[in-house]
């Protein structure tokens, strides 16, 4: 029997991680990627230690580096044709700076990761989709790709890119069988905003006083799209916490 491959990108913490344990016990054979090793082969672990049956494979490399990713099909080309679903969910912000006082370092990568490396992955897998007449991409966006907040414009413009790739991929992709779908999330408690803000404890405050989204509750949400039937495709969903009502307003306890 051929395997049925879900491969995530950014698994080696947060979404990605919950939603390659989220497929695993789906019946998923995983095929992880991220830029931590050691952190994808913990990945790993735990996930034999709850399907000793899975398939797991792991890939160090950077989504936004052409070569890189070139290097990565040439490596896998087999389990990279038989791959069922791509979930897109390497991506990051970086700074909260307005645009007249932003880095350009910090545009390049957010640009680079967000958009790019989206670009250069499903363009990798979805020719094999396309001939097979199955499959499922599902990218992470962010309510970020719907409205727009002070401080954030770059990385908003990539997640409404998202938005617009999904639209348009789903487009290109009329008459097949695959799927496309755009899971948009509001504020959840992973590395995002550490990396955003570079500070743990400034991180720690972004969350202060509200119950944010967990990890999990997205990776169930990626499964729940994946899980449906192959005549059912959930375009866009937007999940934002019970504390959040839009973007910038949220109902915070004691604070």
């Amino acid at each position: 029997m051929m395997a049925k491959w879900a491969l995530i990108t950014g698994a080696s913490s947060g979404i990605g991680w919950a939603t390659a344990e989220a497929l695993a016990a789906q019946g998923f054979d995983i095929f992880v990627t991220g830029r931590r090793y050691e952190k994808l082969q913990e990945l790993e672990k735990a996930i034999k230690a709850r399907h000793p049956k899975t398939q797991v494979k792991l890939a160090c490399f950077d989504v936004s580096d052409r070569f890189e990713v070139s290097e990565f099909v040439k490596a896998h080309k087999t389990e990279i044709s038989e791959v069922e679903i791509l979930v897109n969910n390497a991506g990051l912000a970086r700074g909260v700076e307005k645009m007249q006082d932003a880095s350009l370092d910090d545009w390049e990568v957010m640009i680079d990761t967000n958009i790019k490396g989206l670009l250069f992955m499903t363009r990798a897998v979805v020719e094999h989709m396309v001939k097979k007449n199955s499959g499922h991409i599902i990218n992470l966006g962010s309510v970020a790709g719907r409205w727009t907040y002070p401080g954030g414009g770059v990385y908003c413009a990539t997640k409404f890119a998202v938005r617009a790739l999904s639209e348009g991929l789903r487009m290109d992709l009329l008459g097949t069988k695959v799927r496309v779908t755009n899971i948009e999330p509001g504020m959840v408690n992973t590395e995002f905003s550490v990396v955003r803000l570079g500070d743990q404890a400034k991180a720690d405050k972004v969350y202060e006083g509200m119950t944010p989204l967990s990890a999990q509750d997205i990776a169930e949400t990626v499964a729940w799209c994946a899980a449906r039937p192959a005549h059912v495709n959930i375009q866009e969903l937007v999940i934002y916490p019970t504390d959040q009502a839009h973007v910038g307003q949220v109902a915070r306890k004691g604070v």
